[in-house]
């Protein structure tokens, strides 16, 4: 009897080795897990994730036309933006543009307030002009704080009007982390963002496809043949050094540190990610492309139709061409990890009160995307190409074969 009370007590005081060299086996880092030929299990903390860009205050990676985020490291907290600011500056020169308030060759004089303007510039003197598409340049390309003000100027009156518009605009997309007292990003006492509210900030612009027209560029010339001659060279040097790179815009101030809002498009899929406050412009660098890469490594898109592509017909009696084609104006997707089953989706179409004329990309509906009865996104629909009014020649040439025809 004794020898079995101490046979028990050895074995309760040898278990908990056992399950210890057990947790030593499987529960192992991933390092070691993935170095390893045994089988062994491991679990990603948060730590590890954060872990996987480091030396920035604050990041975030989303897919553009889902909004989803990918990644994210202290993503609400408040920071000065420095330039990045502009992103929502361009919004509104764009939208303004799009509105018709201005135009691409208007040409627009600039106030002494904007040639005071410090930090990056293009140097405008007061009362030079420069055509639309010039000043956008300069802001797109070399995040000139002058041109952005000559915008500011012509849009709202003043730069301080301007910036209320865009208080409002951030509001207006659900932003509660962003706040601006100047329209180009210098350091000034309450002016703040983060990365969550400056990522959606470019999901808003990239709505503007023409805006990629721009930030694409590497290099350029303002005041062509004269002898103020102006050299443009992008500050988004990812643009040319990581593939699929298209935008979007950079900031540098000394309470800022190096930032960076960017876009990649590959393979159907636009990420946008947004790092704050890393040391130099060399770590803000190569954090971004290490937060592409993960991104694309990680995921892709699920095409159910393909921008442009036709998903339905309509008969239109007193349109020059009887049956217009209708298309969405952009990829019906969902985002999917790679290596996850296929989804099984559906879709269905609402269609507008159609009032001609219509132009190609007017809106004339809505397609939803869906997994059963959930909405999983919607797209605007538009026709392939504008749709006109008949003349009255052609309408009465029609109703007389419809007669003729019995409408067949």
């Amino acid at each position: 009897m004794k020898k079995l009370f101490v046979f028990i007590i050895c074995l309760f005081l040898f278990i908990p080795i056992i399950n210890a060299q057990t947790d030593a086996n499987t529960k192992k880092t991933k390092e070691e897990c993935l170095k390893s030929s045994e089988d062994c299990t491991f679990t990603s903390t948060k730590e590890e994730e954060d872990d996987l860009i480091t030396d920035v205050k604050s990041a975030i990676l989303i897919e553009s036309s889902t909004g989803k985020i990918l990644y994210e490291k202290n993503a609400h907290d408040r920071f000065a933006p420095a330039s990045m600011t502009k992103i929502m500056s361009m919004i509104l020169i764009m939208e303004a543009i799009e509105k018709g308030k201005l135009k691409w060759n208007d040409v627009l004089v600039t106030s002494e307030h904007a040639a005071s303007m410090g930090g990056s510039q293009i140097f405008l003197q007061p009362n030079e002009k420069m055509n639309v598409k010039d000043l956008f340049k300069a802001v797109a390309i070399g995040s000139a704080n002058d041109a952005t003000v000559v915008f500011a100027e012509r849009i709202a009156g003043t730069e301080a009007k301007f910036v209320k518009m865009m208080n409002e605009k951030a509001k207006s997309l659900g932003l509660k982390d962003t706040n601006f007292k100047n329209a180009v990003g210098l350091d000034e006492a309450n002016h703040y963002s983060s990365a969550y509210d400056m990522a959606f900030m470019a999901k808003e612009l990239a709505k503007h496809e023409k805006i990629f027209e721009f930030t694409t560029i590497y290099e350029d010339y303002l005041r062509q043949n004269t002898d103020n001659k102006f050299w443009l060279v992008n500050t988004n040097k990812l643009i040319k050094t990581y593939d699929g790179a298209d935008g979007l815009k950079t900031g540098y101030t000394k309470e800022a540190g190096y930032c960076l809002t960017a876009t990649a498009n590959k393979n159907r899929m636009r990420l946008i990610a947004t790092i704050m406050g890393a040391s130099d412009s060399k770590s803000r660098n190569s954090n971004m492309a290490t937060l592409l890469d993960y991104g694309f490594n990680s995921y892709e898109m699920q095409v159910e139709v393909k921008k442009g592509e036709v998903v339905s017909k309509k008969n239109l009696t007193k349109a020059e061409d009887e049956t217009i084609s209708i298309v969405p104006k952009e990829d019906v997707s969902v985002l999917v990890e790679k290596g996850e089953e296929k989804k099984s989706l559906n879709y269905e179409m609402k269609l507008n009160k159609l009032k001609l004329p219509i132009k190609k990309d007017q809106k004339i509906g809505i397609l939803k995307l869906k997994d059963g009865n959930k909405v999983i996104s919607t797209v605007d629909l538009t026709v392939n190409k504008d749709v006109n009014k008949a003349s009255i020649i052609k309408l009465y040439k029609r109703s007389i074969r419809n007669v003729i025809t019995g409408g067949i």
